[in-house]
């Protein structure tokens, strides 16, 4: 009894905690803004005086600017680091509650293994065993670490990571496991039934028996899920797995879920109700969201509208009952904050999330260029440059790491090809929450649902 009221207890405990946090903040938000708003009037002050008056008053008012410029910044930046972990990403917040219960009670024993694809990646494997070493360091997790040996200690001697991969074996959070050489970006997924000893391969089997509870790759998306199917198998009742990525929406600490985001570019209408059901059981256990409104990707709202595939697949969301279908989702509404799980086939998916990740760096340029010049566009860049790193923070898809390869019968996360280590820190977070809120054991249960038996 004692057993199960304990992690209640913890987790109201936890709750009161970010209350308290949050009760706090709030007077240093106020502050900053209130130093903020005395150093623009500051600003106008100054040049005001620095007009009217020449020579050393000049300078003086200058200088009383600058300095202001500079007591905000710095209060700013305080508010920044203070603000900023549950404004780092949408996972944030779920991790948070995490970090407080593991740290009041963590132990070896409650630490999870997950296995990583340490070639996989176009920087691999350097900056992928760098991210591990941060992730075992901020996360009740230890690494298995998949790839030719010889190269992963040459990486790690190359970047100064030697005698900290060295620490961590003897502490057994970190297990160097040899493999084969990674399937390529460029070969063909089916090359993982012919390349036993590739790095994927290895890291699945880990998974499959039980050695490890996750498994991460940054590198050939369709080779990880040829490997996924094949080493670890389909839950029963689904076809195809499908890509799940988290987009940011206008409430920062609520997250949409768009699937398939590039597993299948080819769809039937069973396929998309079958990712509805997965996203679903997502959304519900790693986002915390009691009662998900699922969305169909149109070019349209009304029911009458898009292709052959989308007006079948709108019949088969309306009629299931075990969800709630919000009905078609146009593009401009993905990322309202109205849906908590979109669904579309893999095509028009994986276009959805190339795009989204150019729209930080050209959000921030647009805003760069047009900044004012000259000394009040200095102190307004100031002002605005915590701002702007927050922004870029919420749109750049390093923060968000990786996406759940959902419907087989594992917990896997595929990183992006190009991951470094703060991507392949987020992508172990989301692995960490994955198995800290027992999706596998909800997604298992699918299969009972009729609809899947039919």
């Amino acid at each position: 009894m004692g057993k199960e009221t304990l992690p209640k207890i913890n987790k109201s405990r936890a709750i009161r905690r970010l209350v308290i946090w949050y009760k706090r903040n709030s007077a240093v938000t106020s502050i900053v803004d209130t130093a903020a708003s005395s150093a623009a009037t500051a600003s106008n002050v100054a040049s005001n005086v620095a007009g009217n008056v020449a020579g050393n008053v000049f300078s003086s008012a200058e200088s009383v600017v600058n300095t202001a410029s500079s007591v905000v910044s710095n209060a700013s930046s305080l508010a920044k680091n203070t603000l900023q972990p549950l404004v780092f990403d949408p996972l944030k917040r779920l991790q948070n509650s995490d970090n407080i219960l593991d740290k009041e009670g963590e132990s070896q024993s409650n630490r999870i293994w997950i296995a990583v694809d340490g070639m996989g990646g176009d920087y691999a494997p350097g900056p992928i065993l760098e991210g591990c070493l941060e992730a075992i360091s901020r996360f009740p997790i230890n690494i298995k670490f998949v790839g030719n040996i010889e190269k992963v200690k040459n990486s790690a001697e190359k970047i100064g990571l030697e005698e900290l991969v060295e620490k961590e074996i003897k502490n057994n959070r970190l297990e160097l496991i040899d493999s084969g050489e990674p399937i390529g970006m460029n070969e063909e997924a089916t090359a993982v039934r012919k390349r036993k000893n590739a790095s994927i391969n290895v890291a699945m089997d880990l998974v499959r028996k039980n050695k490890a509870q996750a498994v991460y790759s940054a590198g050939n998306s369709g080779a990880m899920m040829a490997s996924a199917i094949f080493r670890i198998g389909r839950l029963k009742g689904i076809d195809r797995p499908a890509i799940g990525a988290l987009f940011p929406t206008r409430d920062q600490t609520r997250p949409v879920l768009v699937l398939d985001v590039g597993a299948n570019t080819d769809c039937k209408p069973t396929y998309l109700h079958q990712f509805a059901l997965l996203g679903n059981i997502y959304a519900k256990d790693v986002l915390q969201v009691k009662k998900p409104r699922i969305g169909l990707l149109n070019i349209g709202e009304e029911e009458c509208k898009g292709n052959d595939l989308s007006l079948k697949t709108y019949e088969l969301l309306s009629a299931e009952k075990s969800f709630d279908f919000g009905g078609n989702c146009e593009g401009r509404d993905v990322l309202s904050g109205n849906f908590d799980v979109v669904v579309c086939d893999g095509f028009t998916g994986n276009i959805l999330l190339k795009f989204l990740e150019s729209v930080g760096g050209v959000l921030l340029d647009i805003l760069r260029s047009e900044l004012p010049r000259g000394r009040r566009g200095k102190v307004g860049s100031a002002f605005l440059k915590s701002n702007l790193l927050r922004i870029k923070k919420r749109l750049d898809h390093a923060e968000h790491g990786g996406a759940l390869l959902l419907g087989v019968n594992g917990i896997c996360v595929i990183g992006h090809g190009s991951s470094k280590s703060l991507s392949v820190v987020s992508a172990l977070r989301l692995a960490h929450s994955a198995v800290n809120h027992n999706v596998m054991e909800n997604l298992n249960q699918l299969q009972k649902l009729q609809v899947l038996n039919s």
